[in-house]
């Protein structure tokens, strides 16, 4: 299948200093998902980073790394400058695997390029799952989607929304199949990257300080793809570093 898959990789983290580099049994963590990557069947895997230590250690276990600028305020704008680097034709699929999602199902990335792939009026593609907790719709840390009934994105939030008026027992719940827990998984057309980084923001994005609504904002086609299972726990702290760890040393004792 033709697509390619880029893994933006920035060296500073406010939570997890360094994070890229982090130890995961034995491999670097960027290292780790770039493997679990490529297992999707793309053309090719790049980790597009801020830091020659990075591509360093990307370069000393086989995967290739390019140096990109360090002043890029958002992962799309440094897919952005990959894609020129790569010099991929406009109509080309490209995959945005996040770098701390060591233990991303593989299935789960084919999924979002194949759906791409398959709706050419579409300037990108996602994934989602469903919200079945209370505790997790009311999260702002978990950002919710409702979809039409095409499976385009209409809306992305932080709010538990939509709004279930008549829930049992009232206070803020999930309506069952209604709303959707965005995962961090993005597919892209490479001209709509190119073209993304001059889109003025949107007073939505701002708001919510989720950058996918600028792609609604300009009139843009989101595509879902509903999964039937949850991605693997993603690296933002210590704790989730140690959870990692932990999980890995469980398969390899298998």
């Amino acid at each position: 299948m033709s697509f390619h898959i880029v893994i933006p990789a920035r060296l500073a983290s406010t939570r997890l200093p360094n994070k890229p580099l982090a130890d995961l049994a034995g491999l670097p963590m960027i290292v780790r998902v770039a493997q679990r990557a490529a297992m999707a069947g793309a053309l090719q895997v790049v980790v597009a980073t801020d830091a020659a230590d990075v591509q360093a250690a990307c370069e000393a276990h086989g995967v290739r790394a390019l140096l990109t600028r360090a002043d890029h305020p958002s992962g799309s704008d440094r897919l952005a400058e990959a894609v020129e680097l790569l010099a991929l034709a406009d109509d080309a699929v490209v995959l945005n695997v996040q770098g701390d999602e060591p233990l991303i199902d593989p299935a789960m990335i084919r999924a979002c390029a194949e759906l791409l792939l398959s709706r050419p009026h579409c300037a990108m593609s996602t994934v989602a799952h469903g919200i079945d907790s209370a505790e997790e719709f009311a999260n702002p840390n978990v950002v919710k989607l409702v979809c039409d009934a095409a499976g385009h994105a209409l809306y992305f939030s932080r709010a538990p929304l939509p709004w279930w008026r008549d829930a049992p027992g009232g206070g803020a719940q999930p309506y069952p199949g209604a709303v959707l827990r965005h995962v961090g998984l993005y597919g892209y057309r490479a001209g709509f990257l190119r073209r993304f980084p001059q889109l003025a923001q949107s007073p939505l994005e701002q708001i919510e300080a989720l950058e996918q609504l600028r792609v609604l904002w300009h009139g843009e086609r989101i595509a879902v793809h509903v999964s039937d299972t949850r991605p693997g726990p993603g690296v933002d702290t210590p704790e989730d570093l140690a959870r990692v760890r932990a999980q890995l040393a469980a398969d390899a004792a298998r």
